[in-house]
């Protein structure tokens, strides 16, 4: 689309682009930029696919059969919750807190794209790369693990959906009290090692004792696995499907509406 646009005296043709065309635009320049950085690769890539194999004789020792799981089923969503938390929150917070200090943002800003299409368009490639990291890990789970089909796949599907846009809005929100990219390895601790131990990536809510998973259940990644687990499983009844949906839907909204609120555009000094 093109609208005339006065200049010095004289009619000049400017081109209007589409939001669709300015995140296609965005996520290209990103996918450039993390080809280029091997630590934020390492992060998103190669973390998450490797993490799962450190867990294999530590689940070998659980008595999972006892809680109708099996190796598979604690496996997998484990290693999609360690894409989530090392390649999606994790390197979404140093990515944002590199654009903001290096004046990416700022400058995005007097262009045509949006705020929300400049932190979309930021976050889609390390989105999609989660998306093949879930992909690859769920064919070689059905492959190693003997893991059959999901047997709700539309639980798993939501689940990682969710997951997807809650650690990036998290990541946002983390990045707004992150002075520095080195910085970021401290202020990303509290939310990654709580997920891990009692968010039901290591160790299933199942097996932990009743009080301390209903408390457990609340926390932001818990419904994600949840959903991701009982979608495979095809255990999760309609009830507790909907608990978990509402309640990473709270966290969702919640971490969306602190990013408007709180989000920096300008460097922290």
């Amino acid at each position: 689309m093109r609208a005339p646009v006065a200049r010095g005296g004289r009619r000049v043709s400017a081109v209007l682009t589409t939001p669709a065309e300015r995140l296609g635009a965005l996520a290209r320049a990103e996918f450039t930029l993390l080809g280029r950085s091997r630590a934020t690769l390492l992060t998103a890539v190669l973390v998450p696919l490797a993490l799962p194999f450190t867990l294999r004789s530590v689940v070998d020792g659980m008595d999972v059969q006892k809680e109708g799981l099996s190796v598979g089923l604690v496996l997998l969503p484990a290693a999609i919750g360690f894409s989530l938390l090392f390649g999606v929150y994790t390197a979404l917070v140093g990515i944002y807190t590199a654009r903001r200090e290096e004046l990416v943002l700022k400058r995005l800003r007097t262009g045509e794209p949006r705020d929300v299409e400049i932190l979309c368009g930021t976050a889609l490639p390390i989105g999609a790369t989660a998306v093949v990291q879930s992909l690859v890990v769920a064919a070689g789970s059905a492959v190693l693990l003997d893991l059959p089909a999901p047997r709700a796949p539309q639980f798993a599907v939501l689940g990682l959906l969710l997951g997807l846009v809650m650690c990036a809005a998290l990541a946002a929100v983390t990045a707004t009290v992150t002075r520095t990219v080195e910085s970021a390895q401290v202020t990303t601790l509290p939310f990654v090692l709580v997920s891990m131990t009692v968010s039901g990536v290591t160790v299933p809510l199942e097996m932990l004792p009743d009080r301390l998973a209903s408390v457990c259940e609340l926390l932001p990644l818990s419904p994600v696995i949840t959903l991701i687990r009982g979608g495979w499983s095809g255990t999760l009844s309609v009830y507790e499907a909907f608990g978990a949906l509402g309640t990473a839907l709270a966290w969702t909204v919640l971490a969306v509406f602190a990013v408007g609120r709180w989000f920096r555009w300008e460097p922290r000094r």
